[in-house]
């Protein structure tokens, strides 16, 4: 009984968990806008999502002969793995896509300013959205737990 009564908070506290993640590596590209060769990095949230609920349907990042990835988050043994902002993430480095260049520059950096704010705060307002929804759901379950 009580798990059916926190099963959406459960959903939305994993959702926000990813918002506060995708927000890291936002602000990551913005502050390296300036950096040679930075290639800009996005978090699929449908698909870390998709992990995060458990859903089999997921898809994952395979070699051309359908082997998976290995433990640093590469499809070869050859490849150099890419460390996240900080060292460590949440999401880990296979969740993490590469953003698509729309605005080529002579020092290989694929940011580009416009579009990575555009992002940060359309992420920040879904992450205001999901923080009220979880408040204003716990509010409502104390409110039953009270008898008001």
């Amino acid at each position: 009984m009580f798990a059916n009564l926190t099963n959406a908070l459960d959903f939305q506290a994993k959702a926000l968990v990813l918002r506060a993640e995708r927000q890291r590596v936002i602000a990551s590209n913005i502050a390296n806008a300036d950096t040679p060769g930075y290639s800009g990095r996005d978090v699929n949230f449908k698909q870390a999502m998709s992990e995060a609920i458990g859903d089999s349907q997921s898809v994952r990042l395979t070699t051309s002969s359908g082997a998976g990835l290995s433990s640093d988050g590469t499809t070869h043994a050859r490849h150099i793995p890419l460390p996240s902002a900080n060292g460590s993430s949440t999401l880990g480095d296979s969740k993490l896509d590469y953003t698509v260049q729309s605005q080529p520059a002579m020092d290989g950096n694929s940011v580009d300013l416009d579009r990575e704010r555009a992002n940060f705060v359309d992420n920040s307002v879904r992450y205001e959205a999901t923080l009220r929804f979880i408040n204003g759901s716990s509010k409502t379950i104390l409110s039953a737990i009270q008898g008001q």
